[in-house]
């Protein structure tokens, strides 16, 4: 489990096509201090477990067909920079929200809107996820907790705040400096999805609805 406080913005230093899957090896210090095999490092959103860590501040991980064609890892490439958080500690302050690291799909960017004070960024939602998605919300962005500032049919506004665009984003994380067009990960509230399984068995819900 994670909390979408992103720790790290590391970045891809090695990428070996496999078929039906990639191996990752990703740098990042912080993230790589205490880790090893076994250990789970969220990487823009995406749970991926460390397979070795290499030279003291790499980690390679393995990513299967499934989690490249339901995120924008598909198309990452060496000397992408990505966000990196890793699992949460028992002691650990729940700083974001729930965040399990399952991507549930990709949307894009679609706007940034500066202001004096914060910048609000537009990104697409995809048909199947807009009902999981409420108005101050939470929504994970590329591995980052955010709260949903505004909602369409097919979109959502987040706002991004000084804290999250300078002292902890820009240069920390890519939403900083993500440009329109640029796709993102994006995993809804996986409460909404747990109300939404138990009111379809009770039958209060079509399933699939």
């Amino acid at each position: 489990m994670f909390t979408g406080i992103v720790e790290e913005l590391g970045e891809v230093v090695a990428k070996e096509n496999l078929g039906d899957s990639a191996r990752l090896v990703i740098r990042g210090p912080v993230v790589t201090s205490d880790a090893g095999h076994g250990d789970s490092i969220a990487v823009n959103g995406v749970c991926l477990t460390v397979v070795d860590v290499l030279d003291g501040d790499s980690f390679s991980a393995d990513v299967m067909n499934e989690t490249l064609s339901r995120s924008s890892l598909r198309g990452i490439d060496v000397g992408a920079r990505v966000n990196l958080e890793r699992a949460a500690a028992v002691s650990s302050r729940l700083g974001g929200h729930i965040v399990q690291g399952h991507v549930d799909g990709t949307g894009e960017i679609v706007s940034r809107t500066p202001s004096e004070h914060w910048t609000v960024v537009r990104v697409s939602l995809p048909a199947e996820l807009s009902h999981y998605v409420v108005h101050k919300g939470s929504i994970t962005v590329d591995g980052v907790s955010l709260t949903v500032s505004g909602l369409g049919d097919d979109w959502f506004e987040v706002s991004l705040i000084p804290t999250t665009l300078g002292m902890t984003t820009l240069g920390m994380t890519t939403l900083g400096h993500a440009g329109v067009g640029s796709p993102v990960n994006l995993e809804v509230d996986v409460i909404a999805k747990y109300v939404e399984r138990l009111l379809e068995k009770k039958g209060e819900l079509p399933a699939g609805d």
